[in-house]
């Protein structure tokens, strides 16, 4: 029985811990997207891609551990295979349809933010303090999610600008989600705010 705690805890310390990374990646890259918004479209194709189904691979492991407030990976099984699929689709064929990226991109950022609205409505019967300001801000990153869908400037600079906001605003958004929603039992006696 303690074996099967011990394999529990340990995994949900790989989800939060594989969260936390994978939001910082995603901040980085869409920090490099507003400094640079003439990256190369295979470097963010190949990049994207690898993105993609490394977020799923953490999303599906989390779905499958023992989260206290079982808030953060509660839709994230079939979301994790989406976007597990999708990243093989953007590095198998990523090119041949690189003007349908920024759309497929928006609308992975549009119903993750969603996700997350609903997550952090649900937050608040948990007593989380901070559960609508993070609110706010899957709201934001849902609304440049729109943008990107729609892609209502002209210029490809200025679509990379907004590709970096939106892709920024995702990491943001996921380190939320980790930091504030993901609790480990210490020794299954009770959660933790610190990463263990």
């Amino acid at each position: 029985m303690d074996s099967l705690k011990h394999d529990s805890l340990r995994t949900l310390k790989i989800a939060r811990n594989g969260y936390v990374i994978i939001a910082l990646i995603i901040c980085i890259l869409g920090a490099y997207l507003l400094i640079n918004p003439g990256c190369p479209m295979d470097v963010l194709i190949r990049f994207l891609g690898a993105i993609f189904i490394a977020d799923g691979v953490i999303k599906m492991i989390g779905y499958f551990s023992k989260d206290f407030y079982c808030l953060a990976f509660q839709y994230d099984f079939a979301f994790g295979i989406l976007l597990i699929a999708l990243g093989l689709l953007i590095l198998v064929r990523g090119e041949s349809y690189s003007r349908l990226l920024y759309v497929v991109l928006g609308l992975v950022i549009l119903t993750d933010a969603l996700f997350r609205m609903q997550m952090f409505i649900d937050a608040k019967k948990f007593g989380l303090t901070l559960w609508w300001r993070i609110l706010l801000v899957a709201i934001l990153t849902g609304i440049f999610g729109m943008l990107l869908v729609i892609d209502p400037f002209e210029g490809a600079g200025a679509t990379m600008t907004l590709t970096g906001t939106a892709v920024l605003l995702e990491g943001v958004l996921n380190l939320c989600v980790a930091v504030y929603t993901i609790r480990i039992l210490d020794r299954f006696s009770g959660p933790t705010d610190e990463y263990q």
